[in-house]
C-alpha cells in the first residue's frame, strides 16, 4: 500500500510494526515495507524475453475468456457440489464445516490452492461479482453466461447466511493455515483441522463484517430482479452486519489469532465501515448511510488517504471511486458536496497513479510498470492489484463519461496533468490484454485461455489425480511425496484462475513451488467476470464498425 498526502500519522505508525511471519499472502509483510521502499525483484527467476509486440493491440476471445472465469468459481466451491457442477474433478468437501462448534458452515469458496475458508477475501470476491453484474450484468446476460454468474454469487452469499447466526455474530473463518499448510491433500480426503472461528460482542472483527455487509448489500441488488425474496433476506443480514460492524469495533486479526499470518487486515477496520455504508447507500436510497460515509470521512481516512492499490485488505480506492460516482451522479444533497469533492480528489489520484500521470507528491505517487506495461504493486500476488485496477479504471471512466450534465469530464493529476475518459479506459483495456496474453511472455495468465497459460499452478485439488477417477486415499505428506514434486503439468487444469502472475520484469517461473506466481486467488478473477464481458461486446461493436463504416462508433 503506498500512501501519500494528509492524515496518515497514526496508521502509518501502525502499519510500521506490522512484521508478520510469513503466510498466504505475501501483501501483509509488505505493506509496511512499501511506505518505505520497494519490493526487490524475485530471486531466482528466468531471464526476461526479448521484448514482444506488448504496445500493439492483439485481438482476444473476451467471451470465452468470460466463459472460462466463471468455471473457476465452480472448482473452488466448498461443501456438497450441485448437479448442475462443471468442474467435473471436483467433488463434496468439507462436508462437517461447523460441526465441532454446532453450527452448519458448509459451503462457500477456498480461496486459493489450499482449503481453509478465509471469510474476508471470500466476502470482497463476492462483492467483487456483484459489482461486475451491477456495472456490466447487460454484457454477461448478452454472452449469455448470466445464470453461472448469479450461481457464482449466491454460492457465496448462501454461505454468509449461515455463518451470520446471530445479529451480533458473524463465523469469519473455517479451518487453520498452519496444519492445512502441512498437508499437499485434495479438499476430498482433508485431515486437517476444521475449526471454526468467529468475531462477535466480546471478540469484534469490523472489517470482515463489513466487507461481509458490503458482499450481502451488492448482492441484494443484483438478485433484485432475479430472486426478490432473496434480495430482501441479504439485505436484512447486510444492515445487522453493518450495525454490529459499527457498533462493536475491532480487527478480527485481534480476536482471531489464526488469521494474522494469512489475511491480516493491516489497513483495519475504518475503510470497510465506510465500504459497507456506500453499498448499503446504493442498496437501499437512505440519506443515514451516505451521511455515514461524509461524517466520518476525515475520521476515518477516506478524504484523507491518497492510495495506489486496490484489494481485499486495502479498500480505500473503491470507497474513493463510488464516492466519487455519487458526486458525479448528482445523487446528493447540498451540504455533502464539498466532502464528496475530497473523496473524488483521492479517486483521481488512484486513477492517476494507475495511468502514471501524478508530476506530484514523489516516487510513490504512481504506480510502478513493468516493461511489457503491466501494473507493478508487488512480488506476491500481483496479478490481484492488476485485476482490481482493471475494474476500477474501466467503473470510473462510464462514470466520467455519463456524468451528470451531459459532457463527460476529465481526471485531474496532481501537479497540473489530467487524463481523459477515453484515456482511463484504454488503460483498463491494456491491463486485461496483458493477462490474457499481451505481454512480452506472450502467455495468458488466466489458465486455460489461449495457447500459452500456466500449467503447474500452485492449487492441492488440480496437481492431484480427481478423486471421481481415483477415490484411493492420498494422506496428508503423500500428497507432497507423489504429486507436489512432480516436474509436469497439474493433471486438472483449474480453468478461469489467474495466476499470482509475473514479476517487475515480466518475469514468470512456471513452477508448482513457486507459490508467489502460480498459485491463484478467487479475487483475482472475479474483477475481470465483467469486464471480459464488456469488451466482448465492445469487441463485437468495434468488429462491426470495421466491417461498416456507416455503424455508430
Amino acid at each position: 500500500m503506498r500512501i501519500t498526502g494528509s492524515g496518515a500519522t497514526a496508521t502509518a505508525a501502525a502499519a510500521a510494526g506490522l512484521w508478520l511471519r510469513p503466510g498466504r499472502l505475501g501483501q501483509v509483510l509488505a505493506v509496511a515495507v512499501l511506505l518505505a521502499s520497494a519490493a526487490l525483484p524475485l530471486a531466482g527467476a528466468e531471464s526476461p524475453p526479448a521484448a514482444g509486440p506488448a504496445s500493439a493491440q492483439a485481438l482476444h476471445d473476451y467471451e470465452d475468456a468470460l466463459r472460462k472465469s466463471l468455471l473457476y468459481f465452480e472448482a473452488q466451491r466448498s461443501g456438497r457440489l450441485p448437479h448442475g457442477q462443471r468442474v467435473a474433478w471436483r467433488d463434496h468437501s468439507g462436508l462437517t464445516d461447523g460441526l465441532e462448534q454446532g453450527v452448519d458452515l458448509v459451503g462457500g469458496y477456498y480461496d486459493a490452492g489450499d482449503h481453509v475458508k478465509f471469510g474476508l477475501p471470500m466476502a470482497f470476491t463476492v462483492t467483487m461479482l456483484s459489482w461486475s453484474l451491477l456495472e456490466y450484468g447487460a454484457d454477461v446476460a448478452d454472452a449469455g453466461e448470466l445464470a453461472h454468474a448469479l450461481e457464482s454469487i449466491k454460492w457465496g452469499t448462501d454461505y454468509f447466511i449461515k455463518a451470520h447466526t446471530q445479529p451480533d455474530e458473524l463465523w469469519a473463518e473455517v479451518g487453520d493455515g498452519d496444519t492445512d499448510h502441512y498437508c499437499w491433500q485434495r479438499p476430498e480426503d482433508m485431515t486437517t483441522s476444521r475449526q471454526a472461528y468467529k468475531v462477535d460482542r466480546e471478540r469484534p472483527g469490523s472489517d470482515v463484517a463489513g466487507e461481509t455487509a458490503a458482499a450481502m448489500a451488492a448482492a441484494s441488488m443484483v438478485f433484485r430482479e432475479h430472486n426478490p425474496h432473496y434480495a430482501s433476506l441479504l439485505l436484512h443480514h447486510a444492515l445487522q452486519l453493518f450495525e454490529f460492524a459499527d457498533k462493536y469495533r475491532g480487527k478480527y486479526d485481534s480476536s482471531i489469532a489464526e488469521v494474522k499470518s494469512y489475511y491480516a487486515s493491516v489497513s483495519g477496520y475504518h475503510d470497510e465501515l465506510l465500504w459497507a455504508a456506500l453499498w448499503l447507500h446504493r442498496a437501499t436510497g437512505r440519506a443515514e448511510y451516505l451521511d455515514y460515509v461524509v461524517d466520518n470521512a476525515h475520521d476515518f481516512g477516506g478524504t484523507g488517504w491518497a492510495i495506489t492499490e486496490f484489494s481485499w485488505d486495502v479498500k480505500y480506492a473503491g470507497v474513493q471511486i463510488l464516492a466519487a460516482r455519487l458526486l458525479l451522479r448528482g445523487e446528493h444533497s447540498p451540504r455533502h458536496r464539498e466532502t464528496l469533492e475530497r473523496y473524488r480528489a483521492k479517486a483521481e489520484h488512484y486513477v492517476c497513479a494507475c495511468l502514471g500521470r501524478n508530476a506530484a507528491g514523489g516516487a510513490d505517487a504512481n504506480v510502478e510498470r513493468s516493461p511489457g506495461g503491466m501494473l507493478y504493486v508487488r512480488q506476491w500476488n500481483n496479478m490481484q492489484y492488476v485485476t482490481s485496477a482493471a475494474f476500477l479504471l474501466s467503473a470510473y471512466s462510464g462514470y466520467l463519461s455519463s456524468a451528470a450534465g451531459g459532457a463527460a469530464e476529465a481526471v485531474a493529476c496532481a501537479g497540473g496533468g489530467a487524463a481523459s475518459a477515453g484515456e482511463v479506459f484504454a488503460a483498463a483495456r491494456s491491463q486485461v490484454d496483458y493477462v490474457l496474453g499481451s505481454n512480452p511472455r506472450g502467455m495468458s495468465y488466466l489458465v486455460g485461455y489461449g495457447a500459452r497459460f500456466p500449467a503447474r499452478v500452485h492449487h492441492r485439488a488440480a496437481s492431484i489425480v480427481p478423486y471421481k477417477h481415483s477415490k484411493e486415499f492420498i494422506g496428508c505428506a503423500q500428497g507432497f511425496d507423489d504429486w507436489f514434486v512432480r516436474k509436469g503439468a497439474n493433471p486438472n487444469v483449474v480453468v478461469g484462475a489467474i495466476v499470482g502472475g509475473p514479476d517487475r520484469r515480466d518475469r514468470f517461473r512456471d513452477h508448482r513451488e513457486n507459490y508467489m506466481q502460480t498459485e491463484a486467488c478467487t479475487y483475482n478473477t472475479a474483477p475481470m467476470v465483467g469486464m471480459f464481458a464488456m469488451l466482448n461486446r465492445l469487441a463485437r461493436d468495434e468488429a462491426a464498425a470495421a466491417a461498416d463504416p456507416s455503424v455508430n462508433r
